[in-house]
């Protein structure tokens, strides 16, 4: 199986999300954005 780039860049997203939701100081509706991208990027990386 290979590593592709995409898949990298893929979780790189992810990471920077989690990330940005961890730090707090987001309103409610940010928070939402932020899990819906997360879930969305996890169901195109089959991690679901």
């Amino acid at each position: 199986m290979k590593y592709t780039c995409t898949e990298y860049r893929q979780e790189m997203v992810l990471l920077a999300l989690q990330k940005q939701l961890s730090q707090g100081g987001l309103s409610e509706e940010q928070k939402q954005e932020i899990l819906e991208k997360i879930r969305k990027l996890e169901v195109e990386m089959d991690m679901e």
